[in-house]
């Protein structure tokens, strides 16, 4: 039986093990255990690889309609990545009916052993890797797709664009007219020093002809 099929004491979310494959880094995976009965369902977890997972809680009970959560976590940091990025890791989760309020440390040995008498049944789960930037671009995918669906946030982002667009023209506008000013100015006033220095010297000028003429006109006294 797997995840995914109705009718079982329980059922799992996701239906299969998705870890994000990172180098040097340990990963995990949460599940979502949901008891579907009105009874006591306990519950075991084995995986094909023991030595690379760390599953808590990998033995338990959960009361009827209630659930659970199950972390499975890489023990060792990965040194390289596996071919095409391909697992052949599997999980196992086994469960059955047991006696109202029975606790996880009082589970006889032979609970999850398919020769007795008990009804067990079983669901398998697949283990997946997905690279750190699949998982970026497909939340990247679910915002586009968000946007797509709100025409009323496209107007908004539009709008504000429109106006972040006329503020700065209008900025670069206000700087030439400023920059216009200023070499106005500066014309104004290197036009008003070049006139009162020449009338300066242009008075002197003036005089000193005066002077000249007085002197050359002026009788001798012998």
């Amino acid at each position: 039986m797997t995840a995914g099929e109705g009718n079982q004491l329980i059922s799992v979310h996701p239906n299969d093990l998705k870890f994000i494959f990172e180098l040097e880094k340990q990963s995990f995976c949460d599940l979502k255990v949901v008891n579907n009965t009105e009874h006591h369902v306990a519950f075991k977890v084995k995986t094909t690889s023991p030595k690379k997972y760390f599953v808590r809680p990998n033995t338990g009970v959960v009361q009827p309609w209630d659930s659970c959560v199950i972390r499975a976590v890489t023990l060792q940091a990965q040194r390289e990545y596996p071919p095409d990025m391909q697992c052949k890791d599997k999980f196992l989760l086994q469960s059955t009916i047991v006696a109202p309020n029975t606790d996880v440390d009082d589970l006889p040995a032979d609970t999850f052993n398919k020769e007795s008498a008990k009804e067990i049944e079983e669901c398998k789960l697949k283990v997946f890797y997905e690279s750190p930037s699949a998982q970026g671009n497909s939340e990247d995918e679910g915002l586009k797709s968000s946007t797509e669906q709100s025409p009323d946030l496209n107007s908004a982002v539009r709008q504000l664009k429109e106006e972040r667009d006329a503020a700065v023209r209008q900025t670069l506008q206000l700087q030439q007219e400023l920059d216009f000013l200023k070499r106005r100015r500066q014309r104004r006033n290197d036009t008003g020093f070049s006139f009162t220095f020449a009338s300066f010297v242009g008075l002197i000028g003036i005089m000193v002809g005066f002077l000249l003429n007085l002197s050359l006109s002026s009788p001798s006294t012998e």
